[in-house]
């Protein structure tokens, strides 16, 4: 599939090693940097999705939300990294209906507000089953500030982009399935998370106090990308998470 990356909040947390590690299937583990894991929310607005082979004025647009954790796991060449996902949620029907169909990745349907600016985003979202909600919002900076994980901008984004394959629990709980992002467009600015509440990353249950603390935020803008299925993983998961 092709499509524009018209914007893109990664909203990123630092995380205890054992918190991260009790969220993942078999065979994944927590990517560590500087001793923690990576995790966060990735609010999303595709355009001019398509097929390749399709012109871009077919294509479709929506707003879509995954929450991510950074894995690494063995793969046949050696150490493979890429996020792990447990929900993926979007606006769009067809999006929901193809997800697990069409393209790897099954989607619930949530509902989106978002308020943008050049130097400004917020992006608020409802599940529709009710599980869970988001609201971050995010201003632009000249440079990445005030993160434990990353020295500086360049950093956080070699970071990012190596960890191109993302992997999303199917619903029985036995496989995972992935897509790659290609893009040779790749470029993201400096964010500064101006407030984030996430149900996800604030539910005791899943993170006991102080074992995710918000770390810093990036902005992609009117990217070229392209978005690769990956061969289906096998996978000891918990269904719980898979909602």
């Amino acid at each position: 599939m092709s499509s524009v990356i018209e914007r893109r909040l990664l909203v990123n947390y630092r995380v205890a090693p054992e918190a991260a590690a009790r969220l993942l299937p078999e065979p994944l583990r927590p990517q560590l940097v500087n001793g923690y894991a990576v995790a966060g929310i990735c609010l999303l607005r595709l355009g001019s999705v398509r097929p390749t082979w399709a012109p871009a004025a077919v294509g479709m647009r929506s707003e879509n939300v995954a929450h991510r954790i950074a894995v690494e796991w063995d793969g046949p060449e050696g150490v493979e990294t890429g996020v792990y996902i447990p929900r993926r949620d979007t606006a769009s029907r067809l999006n929901a209906w193809a997800g697990g169909r069409l393209f790897p990745g099954e989607h619930g349907r949530a509902d989106f507000e978002v308020d943008e600016t050049p130097d400004r985003v917020r992006v608020a979202l409802a599940t529709r089953d009710g599980d869970t909600q988001v609201d971050v919002t995010v201003d632009l900076s000249d440079e990445l500030r005030g993160s434990e994980l990353f020295a500086d901008l360049a950093e956080a984004s070699r970071f990012f982009q190596q960890g191109s394959k993302g992997l999303s629990p199917t619903s029985n709980g036995r496989h995972l399935e992935g897509m790659r992002l290609s893009t040779n467009a790749w470029r993201v600015e400096a964010g500064r998370a101006v407030s984030a509440t996430s149900s996800f990353f604030d539910d005791p249950d899943l993170f006991p106090p102080g074992t995710a603390t918000l770390d810093c935020a990036l902005v992609m803008r009117n990217v070229p990308a392209t978005w690769q299925p990956l061969p289906v993983m096998a996978s000891r998961q918990d269904a719980r998470l898979a909602g």
